[in-house]
């Protein structure tokens, strides 16, 4: 086999050799030559599932250039387009034995796997059968830069209007960096009813392992459809419902004891997801936190856990117990099977409620895994480790060192961004970005007003739009005022550098200078008026565009944690707007005229009358 030293580590060169292993409880992966396909969404040109070896790179020096397996670094072309067909519409299921109206993508919880190659051209037809009552849409491919294709990124207001129900909207973007990631609704809080699902982009591998068993999701969970979860939080005072249960890729028994007298559950019958090891084998597993509300701390009985990656970062590898991941963090994490060939263990997946801050009736999620000859009729007796809640934060900076060096410069900008909370006008309470509260116009997408020349908008400061200019680097001093956690992500990026954490005020003080940990998701401690919590990050601005920075915790981006940041206006106008673009806004908002689009989000703040909205459950 064929291999390169660089930089102390070996990297294999040839095609990936661990497929995705079908699992029951896990996904429904079907193995095809170097890749394995989500059936049966999956279309491809001229066949192209052959060994990565054999593709056309087109660049014939990809392989011999500086860092070649970097994943932000030059992206082959693969001449492969990878076709997927979603359908969105309601349905009721009970994945944990309590029924739910849910929005499901081809009536599947959780949603198809996209999967493709590093290089390949993804196109997704998404098809807007929200019925009853009839929704917007729109989907979002968390951490893909969009660097050629500004326009996909997926964000009604910012880059597209809603996908009007009854009509359809084409996605094409390259599969631009490699690894680990999700795709979610990013229209209100829909994706937490269930319109999510992993997104896999192979490249080659950064560590040696047998077999790759393929995402795993963990979804803190609750029986409430989104509308009226989000709508509780709006009365005055706030109503925060609990969150109900905490799943394993869709699945986690719910004790009905637990349940209120009107609520109906059965979960007999109801399963763990279940996972199969064979003893001395090494797994890779790919971890992705998809709820909406709370920090999962993952671990596997009496094993150890080696993170390789964090969000779409190589890092250099280390152990540990217990893996933490806010709300959209991805890690990959390597698993030695240590066990004898018939143990039988727990996998958890548990809700740090310390800093979830509302109720959670059932935090702890297992699934069982079973060794070769275990007795798979028998639900593992093992015992879990204990962890701490680290104030709601990530692993140390220090302990998260990127496997591809990259230094940042001193920046042209550097801005503070002052996180707060307040009532508005209403007396609703709602979260504030320096003074300003976001609140989306659906009808008007803010990058198609950068494309016509328009970077200010004085009329609408809800618009939380921020002009940088012609910066080439821009540095945020991110401060918390207020004790609940966040989780800041930056689209438009796959990663930004992580420079700093602590309380009180930034002193400069950078960590790993040369080499800070970089990912597309950070965690913002709770804070306070006297004490403040703070990040600082740092990214290149090489993708012109509009691109939301906001906190990923569905009741907070809902209530205005959210601001649009406008790179490279000069140069957006050196684009094309895509026809999809202009017809699904006329179609948009054609609908919205004739049909009353109960927008809650950003706190109602220009609602008429929030009496007449109902609980939908």
């Amino acid at each position: 086999m064929k291999m390169l030293h660089l930089n102390g580590y070996i990297f294999l060169i040839i095609a990936l050799r661990s497929m995705l292993s079908p699992v029951e409880g896990g996904m429904n992966f079907q193995q095809r030559g170097s890749i394995t396909l989500s059936e049966p969404s999956i279309r491809t040109d001229n066949d192209p599932r052959i060994p990565r070896n054999e593709q056309d790179h087109s660049d014939s020096d990809i392989m011999v250039r500086g860092s070649p397996f970097n994943p932000a670094g030059p992206v082959p072309r693969t001449g492969v387009t990878r076709y997927y067909d979603f359908t969105i519409k309601r349905s009721i299921k009970s994945p944990d034995g309590v029924p739910k109206h849910m929005l499901l993508v081809n009536d599947q919880f959780p949603g198809p796997l996209i999967e493709a190659n590093w290089g390949d051209i993804v196109e997704v037809r998404v098809h807007n059968g929200i019925d009853d009552p009839k929704e917007g849409t729109s989907i979002h491919w968390h951490g893909l830069p969009q660097s050629k294709t500004p326009w996909y990124d997926g964000v009604p207001s910012v880059q597209q209007c809603p996908i009007a129900p009854g009509e359809t909207f084409v996605y094409s973007f390259q599969a631009e960096v490699y690894g680990t990631s999700w795709w979610h609704s990013h229209y209100s809080a829909q994706y937490i009813d269930g319109l999510f699902g992993p997104m896999v982009i192979h490249g080659p591998p950064i560590a040696e392992y047998d077999l790759d068993i393929g995402p795993i999701l963990l979804v803190d969970y609750t029986h409430t459809e989104y509308f009226s979860y989000l709508l509780s939080v709006y009365h005055i005072p706030p109503d925060f419902l609990p969150i109900d249960n905490n799943l394993i890729n869709g699945k986690m028994p719910f004790d009905c004891s637990l349940a209120p007298p009107d609520v109906l559950c059965k979960s007999e019958g109801v399963v763990h997801s279940k996972f199969h090891l064979e003893t001395g084998k090494t797994y890779l597993i790919r971890l992705i936190n998809a709820g909406g509300n709370g920090n999962q701390k993952f671990s596997i009985d009496d094993h150890d856990l080696t993170v390789i990656a964090n969000d779409f970062v190589p890092i250099i590898p280390y152990t540990t117990k217990t893996v933490t991941l806010g709300v959209g963090q991805r890690s990959d994490i390597l698993v030695r099977a240590i066990g004898s060939t018939k143990d039988a263990v727990w996998m958890r997946s548990e809700l740090d409620i310390t800093c979830l801050n509302v109720t959670s009736y059932q935090p702890n999620a297992t699934a069982a895994i079973y060794y070769q000859d275990a007795d798979t009729d028998a639900l593992p007796q093992t015992l879990g480790v204990e962890w701490q809640s680290n104030n709601c934060a990530n692993d140390p900076l220090s302990q998260t060192v990127p496997l591809f060096p990259k230094t940042p410069t001193t920046p042209d900008v550097t801005r503070n961004v002052d996180i707060t909370v307040t009532t508005n006008g209403t007396g609703n309470l709602l979260f504030y970005v320096n003074n300003s509260t976001f609140y989306a116009s659906y009808g008007e997408p803010l990058l198609r007003d950068v494309f016509y020349g328009r970077t200010n908008f004085p009329d609408h400061p809800e618009f939380n739009a921020v002009d940088m200019g012609n910066a080439t680097s821009i540095r945020l001093v991110v401060s918390n005022y207020f004790p609940v956690m966040h989780n800041m992500h930056l689209h438009g990026k796959s990663d930004f550098w992580v420079l700093a954490e602590g309380n009180g005020e930034w002193d400069g003080t950078i960590t790993n200078p040369t080499n800070p940990q970089r990912r597309d998701g950070q965690q913002l401690s709770p804070g306070s008026p006297d004490n403040p919590t703070f990040i600082v990050i740092q990214w290149e601005v090489d993708n012109p565009g509009v691109w939301p920075f906001h906190c990923h915790l569905v009741v907070h981006a809902s209530a205005g944690l959210f601001m649009n940041i406008i790179e490279r206006p000069d140069l957006v106008k050196d684009t094309e707007i895509p026809e999809f673009i202009e017809q699904t806004c006329t179609s948009w908002n054609t609908f919205a005229e004739n049909y009353d689009v109960r927008q809650i989000d950003s706190g109602l703040k220009h609602r008429h009358d929030v009496t007449r909205l109902v609980f939908r459950t």
